[in-house]
């Protein structure tokens, strides 16, 4: 594994020199020619404003505190920030490929004795700084179990998911030492009591099976939890039905645990309505109160908007989302969502999002070249450029209530691979992204730091969306891939960029030393209350 991540250092910085050195020319990837960077006071013709419309005022960015964190252990290829998640003052991140063989809280960090066992680090904010609280590894650490694959807190809980676990156990606190169910995943959740966070409960699915990946998504809300396994293989359709038939390869499933006096049980068993192979249903989950938004980026049907025809297969890989709602403590399909625009290979539902009312949908490889909000569909001439479709409910009834576009659509760019949301605040990340600009709203317009990454901030008035930012690492590079997750609580946003080099450890360190190839950071963005800014001077 050690020679593997060398190999992979090494061909990457070949292709970073060979960057440097100009022998390769960046490209406008929508048109084919090298791209002119925009000089400083550039002022854009009317139809180009038109173009760009729903993109911030040039005169304005919001006004922003940023802090740059790394792991207590920064190392090569341990990607931090492949996850993130945030609560109030409490920050979470992933590191799946982090090699410590120490199990528990604030173990030993320092031996490399578990390749890609993985770790979470938790932080916290006191009012004016932020600071490392905790280090969390599995109950049962082994190589290649990837714990902090993915991660979600609310309030005093954390959840961590590790989706190369292999135990064999089933449902709640069962035995871990067996490793007969390669890949079949768990999920560890930690409680906080006094500053102090302690493992509280192991979880597996009811049905556990090899190459499940149980835990590859995971929403905690309270004292509920949703959690997907993209390639669990039951043909069983709607709420807790037959587990037992694997006839449905990667179909998927999402498993619903709840917590009563600090005892977890499984809940439910959800499988989408129109169970198909290969639809990956439980690849994304997101949940808010007693409702919860699963993605199946692989289904198939042609349907378009809400509750259409499910029955057919014509659009491969398309991509759907599911709504759940619960009542008490039983929980029913309430609908079933798709593109407006639907397209073979969009992949819509590899990301989701939902808050209150709300829920965002990722299409990371929708194909059109709109720009902005609510643009033009139809156009497939900027291929995996990507999109996001927010919904709305009114009572039981939902319905599309904006298509999003980045302000600087490019080919390949997987605008939507990432989503978060909260009240009237969306991010999307869109981690191909290659300007070179750092910090907020910069230049978009040139491609010179090949994957870097960008994230793009929306804000609603009066059911109205509009981009308020464009967001960029303050030490933008190439193949940083920032905005691979995203995370978003109050004024919070948490951006984590796994593929970052630094070797810097902990708050704000040295940004602009790259010998930890793929270390990993993430990046915090405290936004003041809307509609404060501060003017930008062009330098």
């Amino acid at each position: 594994m050690n020679l593997l991540k060398s190999i992979l250092r090494a061909c990457r910085y070949l292709l970073i020199t060979v960057l440097a050195l100009g022998l390769i020319v960046p490209v406008n990837r929508a048109q084919g020619y090298p791209l002119l960077k925009e000089a400083p006071g550039y002022a854009r013709s009317n139809d180009e404003n038109l173009q760009r419309s729903n993109f911030l005022s040039p005169g304005f960015i919001p006004a922003v505190e940023q802090t740059y964190l790394k792991a207590s252990n920064t190392e090569i290829s341990d990607t931090f920030g492949y996850s993130v998640a945030i609560s109030g003052d409490t920050v979470v991140v992933g590191a799946h490929f982090e090699d410590s063989n120490a199990t528990g809280v604030n173990g030993n960090q320092t031996n490399h004795l578990a390749d890609d066992s993985g770790a979470a680090y938790v932080f916290v904010y006191d009012g004016t700084s932020w600071s490392q609280q905790a280090y969390l590894k599995a109950s049962n650490t082994e190589a290649d179990d990837h714990f902090g694959s993915s991660v979600s807190i609310s309030g005093n809980t954390i959840a961590v998911g590790a989706l190369g676990e292999s135990s064999q156990a089933t449902g709640v606190n069962g035995v871990q030492t067996d490793n007969s169910a390669a890949d079949s995943g768990a999920v560890y959740i930690f409680t906080r009591v006094g500053g102090v966070w302690s493992q509280q409960a192991y979880l597996k699915a009811s049905n556990t099976e090899a190459d499940d990946q149980f835990g590859c998504a995971l929403s905690i809300a309270g004292d509920t939890i949703a959690i997907g396994a993209q390639y669990e293989d039951s043909s069983a359709t709607g709420i807790n039905g037959n587990q037992t038939s694997n006839s449905a390869v990667d179909s998927g499933a999402v498993y619903i645990f709840s917590r009563n006096a600090g005892v977890w049980t499984q809940q439910a068993y959800l499988k989408a309505s129109n169970t198909n192979l290969l639809d990956y249903f439980g690849r994304s989950v997101s949940m808010a109160g007693d409702t919860v938004a699963v993605g199946a980026y692989g289904e198939s049907s042609n349907a378009t908007g809400v509750n259409g025809n499910q029955s057919n297969n014509s659009a491969q890989g398309a991509g759907a989302t599911y709504i759940f709602t619960r009542n008490v403590t039983t929980w029913t399909q309430q609908a079933y969502l798709k593109a407006s625009n639907t397209e073979s290979d969009d992949q819509f539902g590899y990301s989701v999002a939902i808050s209150g009312d709300t829920v965002a949908v990722g299409a990371y490889m929708e194909d059109s070249n709109a720009i902005g909000v609510n643009g033009n569909q139809t156009s497939n001439s900027s291929e995996d450029a990507g999109a996001v479709y927010v919904f709305t409910r009114t009572s039981t009834i939902w319905s599309q209530q904006a298509y999003l576009k980045a302000s600087n659509t490019e080919a390949n760019d997987n605008f939507g691979g990432a989503v978060a949301i909260s009240g009237d605040r969306l991010i999307v990340g869109a981690n191909p992204e290659d300007s070179n600009a750092k910090g907020e709203n910069g230049d978009q317009f040139n491609n010179l730091a090949s994957n870097a990454g960008a994230v793009y901030a929306f804000d609603r008035e009066n059911s109205i969306w509009n981009q308020l930012a464009y967001l960029k690492a303050t030490n933008s590079e190439d193949f940083d891939n920032f905005g691979l997750s995203l995370a978003i609580s109050g004024v919070f946003v948490a951006v984590g960029a796994p593929g970052e080099d630094s070797d810097a450890v902990g708050i704000n360190g040295n940004q602009m030393d790259n010998s930890a190839f793929s270390s990993g950071s993430t990046f915090l963005r405290k936004f003041y209350p809307y509609g404060i800014c501060i003017p930008y001077v062009s330098h």
